[in-house]
């Protein structure tokens, strides 16, 4: 399939391999790269535990979604830059799979993840268990084509209400097909949880500019991530951004996404936000 490791595989050499313990690997962000949210820091984390821990379970499960207790954010990335990261498992099994992770460029931490904790799905129902652990001999060996990844598009919120400077709701209108379907997955297509919160951060770092005039939000840290639902290709979504108070110079948001017409939260999470002039 087009993309196929491509369009949305961040791991492009596994340097260091405990399957179930730790890993290292790397991913060069190509040069002429359009769109590279700071968001794929965390997935390209992610996708490393992953591998770890589909190779400790022999390729019958894989982790999908979670919950993510802390991610912080040190820094963006840029195009041409190279991506190290490092995770350790906490514990790894048919039901879940717990874990820390850090990802850093130039030997400066860009993006830490605390207490990741993903349930393990039949690895078959998503993709082929052959062809990944085909892939992970290429990633372990030689490893994979650089610049082979060509961005995500940014994908558009439509504006529905807003209570300038203290919250705002937009739709998501999920496109029904683009290049990164075709890697998260082949067998069941879902958004990636990632490119959610990155709209859904967007949504609350313009509020936060209606509050601040003449500043720049930047996302420092988003805690209390869950997931708890996939959404399909073609999917409508309903995204609410709320401002906290705090009493210093950050800003706390609260963030939900929705499908359209239902009660029950499909994804939410806490973001704070730097904010400079």
């Amino acid at each position: 399939m087009s993309g196929r490791y491509a369009a949305f595989t961040f791991v492009d050499r596994i340097t260091a391999f405990e399957p179930g313990v730790a890993a290292r690997g790397s991913f060069h962000i190509p040069a002429d790269v359009g769109n590279f949210p700071s968001s794929l820091l965390a997935e390209a984390t992610g996708q490393l535990a992953a591998w770890s821990a589909m190779a400790k379970q022999d390729f019958r499960v894989r982790p999908v979604a979670g919950v993510a207790h802390e991610t912080i954010y040190a820094g963006a990335p840029r195009p041409g830059d190279l991506l190290e990261t490092e995770i350790r498992i906490d514990s790894c099994d048919d039901e879940a799979v717990s874990y820390q992770g850090v990802a850093r460029i130039g030997g400066a931490t860009v993006v830490e993840l605390r207490d990741v904790v993903g349930p393990m799905l039949p690895a078959e129902d998503f993709d082929d268990p052959a062809a990944m652990r085909g892939f992970l001999d290429v990633l372990r060996g030689a490893g994979a084509p650089a610049d082979r990844f060509r961005g995500v598009p940014l994908l558009p919120l439509v504006p529905l209400d807003r209570e300038p400077g203290r919250s705002a709701v937009a739709r998501l209108d999920v496109p029904a097909d683009a290049p990164f379907f075709h890697d998260h997955f082949p067998r069941r297509p879902v958004l990636p949880g990632t490119l959610l919160l990155d709209c859904m951060t967007r949504l609350a770092a313009g509020v936060i500019a209606e509050a601040r005039p003449g500043t720049t939000p930047v996302v420092r840290m988003v805690s209390d991530v869950k997931l708890r639902a996939f959404t399909e290709p073609g999917a409508t979504l309903e995204l609410r951004a709320t401002l906290q108070p705090t009493e210093d110079d950050t800003m706390l948001a609260t963030l939900e996404a929705r499908a359209a017409g239902q009660k029950r939260p499909v994804g939410g999470a806490r973001a704070t936000f730097g904010v400079a002039e």
